[in-house]
């Protein structure tokens, strides 16, 4: 009987995808076949390679509605939404990270000497392992597999088995764009087999996105070897709304954070902290616009808010709610509002607290869910202190219409990205990198091709009399 590895749509409940897991000989293929086509692709060229990852971003536009369909029954977000995961910040991405390919592996050349050629080359490492999360399926993973394959690595993508179709859809894109075999391929394999993976000397590179818990997995398993990893982790992420705010504009937008995906992003807002002035008109305007929300099955083009990805993960947001409200938080938004908020079910109605305080668990905590807390505060200090105290550190933003206010300020708080009346996006210029235990690397803009490339030093002695 083959080893099955099962997804269930938080949808309906039903079986969506089943899939026979790799065994030994499979993993043991997969691997040296990574090895051997490394070696040949690291000799192709910039150009050639930058036409294969065009060809595949090209592949994947053209099936985005069809794949967008999948993502949504394997993970819940609803259907108007998830083809533009593909449409907009997958091929963002991915046409960004071609296009600096070229300046990002540029010789790094040293100061003229006579009689001397001397210059740092970006070399490939060989195989990247991929490890990616079902949240946002293609953009976690395209933040490592496209600028690995540029700087002429080979990739494994190993992917959640809440999204198993996304890691096919990369081999059936990479496949169709001619790129040579080896270079890319896909393992569906168990957390057993991804630690013995991860200790194979074949494996140079690992590039994770996902929880705290899972990063420590990864390190220990990568603990005996002389390598990299490179960790995307999660967060806990927190907004300052100050007095001088656009009100409307940050209402709209610091609620979209927090609700988006139903609450399931690693640098969604979580913590908001709003000026006393503008307090009660921010919290009104928020709860207001929460209630607009449509909670329900995510097939549905009118549905904005859909299930959690699985029952467990609803019953522990339900409980980080109800710890909160056993502590003094209140709840302002009525579930009786969403009908299809039930217990039982993946199904969770949005929620907004107020009278809340850091000696709460969903003020220091991840909370992946469609649930924003509110603080008010005096002053800026205040809110520097507040935003600060928390051992994640991936985004945070300020709201505001003072921009040199917003860069004293943003100097003061520890994060990887700090926005100003902007939150939950990866600037594919930028780097996407975190603090604390949000996690350790880059990925994006053109350092992110440093963690995928070795310096390799050329010193040529050109004259010898």
């Amino acid at each position: 009987m083959p080893n099955l590895q099962t997804t269930i749509s938080p949808v309906d409940g039903s079986v969506y995808v089943q899939r026979e897991l790799a065994d030994a000989q499979q993993i043991e293929s997969a691997l040296q076949k990574a090895v051997e086509g490394q070696r040949a692709w690291r000799q192709t060229s910039l150009v050639e390679r930058a036409a294969i990852a065009e060809r595949m971003v090209q592949f994947m536009l053209d099936h985005a509605d069809a794949a967008g369909h999948e993502l949504t029954m394997q993970m819940g977000r609803p259907i108007r939404y998830t083809p533009f995961e593909i449409k907009r910040g997958f091929q963002e991405r991915a046409r960004h990270m071609i296009a600096v390919a070229p300046d990002a592996l540029r010789d790094i050349p040293a100061q003229p000497r006579d009689g001397f050629q001397r210059f740092i080359r970006r070399e490939a490492l060989g195989v990247v392992l991929v490890l990616a999360p079902w949240n946002y399926p293609f953009l976690t993973s395209v933040n490592a597999v496209v600028p690995a394959i540029m700087a002429g690595n080979s990739v494994i993508l190993k992917h959640s088995d809440q999204t198993p179709l996304v890691a096919e859809r990369y081999s059936e894109a990479f496949r169709a764009a001619g790129l040579p075999d080896g270079v890319f391929q896909h393992l569906h394999i168990t957390h057993d087999d991804v630690r013995r993976v991860i200790g194979d000397s074949r494996i140079d590179y690992i590039a994770f996105t996902g929880s705290v818990a899972g990063g420590h997995a990864v390190q220990a398993a990568a603990s005996e070897r002389f390598i990299a990893a490179g960790m995307e982790l999660g967060g806990c992420d927190p907004a300052y709304v100050r007095a001088d705010v656009d009100l409307a504009h940050a209402i709209e937008n610091v609620v979209d954070g927090a609700m988006f995906n139903s609450g399931q992003s690693c640098c969604g807002i979580q913590r908001v902290y709003v000026h006393q002035v503008v307090y009660d008109e921010f919290v009104a305007g928020a709860v207001e616009l929460t209630k607009t929300y449509i909670l329900g099955d995510p097939r549905n083009p009118e549905t904005t808010l859909g299930p959690l990805v699985r029952t467990s993960a609803a019953e522990t947001v339900r409980g980080q709610i109800r710890a909160a409200v056993a502590q003094g938080a209140k709840p302002l938004i009525d579930s009786a509002l969403f009908p299809a908020d039930k217990a039982g079910t993946p199904y969770v109605a949005p929620q907004i607290l107020v009278n809340v305080d850091h000696s709460m668990q969903i003020m220091l905590e991840e909370c992946f869910g469609p649930v924003m807390s509110i603080m008010k505060v005096r002053d800026d200090a205040e809110a520097v202190a507040l935003m600060n105290d928390s051992h994640y550190g991936l985004t945070a933003s300020i709201w505001t219409q003072d921009v040199d206010a917003a860069l004293a300020i943003g100097d003061q708080v520890n994060t990887g990205t700090w926005f100003m009346n902007r939150c939950d996006y990866l600037d594919p210029e930028l780097a996407w990198t975190g603090i604390k235990d949000s996690g350790r690397g880059c990925t994006l803009s053109v350092l992110g091709y440093e963690g995928l490339t070795r310096p390799k030093s050329f010193h040529l002695r050109t004259a010898t009399r």
